[in-house]
């Protein structure tokens, strides 16, 4: 280690620097341009799985959302087009049957009507829903509190709405809870106020009420609109989704090969796509900044050579004089290091930067496309330690050129 603090060392390594200033500066751009394509990159790669958890951030995302529709093959007597619901008995069917499969499952009803708070009304969707509603799709609240068990066992009368709705039927500045609005002419008080998701959402300005009242004021016995489940963690939710439609087409007598009789999306699956491209993604940076950073390298290595070349006669007046092959090994190695380390302290500065303006121009704002385009700490000092390795590897090969030179051979050559 005494060669890094030899004051001769680095005035030669300066001097060879200057005396190649234009090939050096071309070097270093090749190495510190592999290293920033590398940390810009995979922080562009971060900043878009971040926007893409941001937009999926209020919903589990290994859901199934499953409907009717209408029959398209006739079957056990039934002409095609039959038009049917689901049912709370294929609540409990399911529930038991994919006990292991399932986490959540939350039956939900829903309708449209006018909302009336005083002389200020509103055409808004209504929703009977149970309490788990709000673990599959986070309602963030901002006065008071979502519905709960006893909301259900008791049928109350009690309604959560949109921060809209409240807008627009409450004075500003009035404290929604515990006031009344009517919904379908009948009475709701008000438990909570939700701020609707930026990104992703599937019911819009809705005023929620309990399942067992929707049942009650809007006669609608055991039928059930559509359903939410989301799986247990480790569930493979493709063929959870393909089991539950064969167990609903089994219950509602139709034909096991009827395309059209239930609609469904499988939020995890559309997801597994997305996810799918993100990793491909950071693959694909990673290969071409390694790539770059490995063709900056030898870069460096060729370099290093031609200067071995040029300077074969000052090498050899310097065994002449009694440098020993090691310190010119040490030395050639030490340039190489050196400006593997420069390349790559600047690539990394730079690449920061960037992000650091992606940041700023794309990421942030509610509709923000890269959400805090970052790179981990770790991967930074793991790539800069490889290009560090890489250089130094690079440089055992002009090393062993400049050593190989016998000094009388190297005093000649003109």
């Amino acid at each position: 280690m005494k060669f890094l603090f030899d004051s001769d060392s680095w005035q030669e390594i300066y001097g060879s620097i200057r005396k190649n200033k234009i090939r050096t500066g071309i070097t270093i751009i090749g190495v510190l341009w592999g290293i920033f394509l590398l940390v810009v990159l995979l922080g562009a790669a971060r900043g878009m799985e971040n926007g893409f958890n941001k937009i999926f951030g209020d919903f589990a995302t290994n859901s199934v959302f499953v409907w009717t529709q209408s029959t398209d093959t006739p079957f056990k007597g039934f002409q095609e087009g039959r038009r049917f619901r689901l049912t709370m008995n294929d609540i409990d069917v399911l529930k038991s049957e994919y006990a292991d499969e399932i986490k959540l499952l939350a039956p939900r009803n829903q309708r449209n009507n006018l909302v009336v708070k005083d002389f200020k009304s509103g055409d808004f969707k209504v929703s009977g829903d149970y309490p788990i509603l709000d673990q599959i799709q986070k309602k963030p609240l901002i006065y008071g509190r979502f519905l709960n068990e006893n909301d259900i066992l008791s049928s109350a009368k009690v309604t959560v709405i949109s921060e809209e709705m409240y807008k627009q039927l409450f004075d500003k500045g009035e404290f929604p809870i515990g006031q009344y609005l009517k919904i379908n002419s009948i009475s709701y008080k008000v438990i909570g106020v939700y701020k609707r998701s930026s990104t992703v959402d599937i019911d819009g300005d809705t005023a929620y009420i309990p399942f067992t009242t929707f049942r009650k004021v809007y006669n609608s016995s055991d039928k059930v609109d559509w359903m939410m489940i989301t799986a247990n963690e480790g569930t493979d939710i493709e063929q959870m989704e393909k089991d539950i439609l064969l167990t609903l087409k089994g219950l509602h007598k139709v034909h096991p090969e009827d395309e059209r009789a239930f609609g469904s999306v499988n939020l995890g699956k559309e997801i597994g796509k997305v996810t799918g491209f993100l990793t491909g993604l950071q693959f694909l940076t990673w290969f071409v900044g390694i790539a770059t950073l490995i063709a900056g390298v030898f870069a460096i290595g060729n370099i290093l050579l031609i200067t071995v070349k040029e300077r074969t006669k000052e090498i050899g007046i310097r065994r002449a004089l009694g440098a020993t092959p090691k310190s010119v090994r040490q030395q050639i190695i030490l340039e190489s290091v050196f400006l593997t380390t420069i390349a790559g302290m600047i690539g990394i500065i730079f690449g920061s930067l960037v992000l650091f303006l992606i940041d700023t121009a794309f990421g942030q704002g509610e509709d923000a496309a890269l959400i805090n385009p970052t790179v981990d700490i770790p991967v930074i000092i793991i790539a800069f330690g490889t290009l560090v390795f890489l250089g130094t590897l690079i440089g055992l090969i002009p090393a062993h050129m400049a050593t190989v030179v016998k000094p009388i051979e190297a005093l000649r050559e003109e």
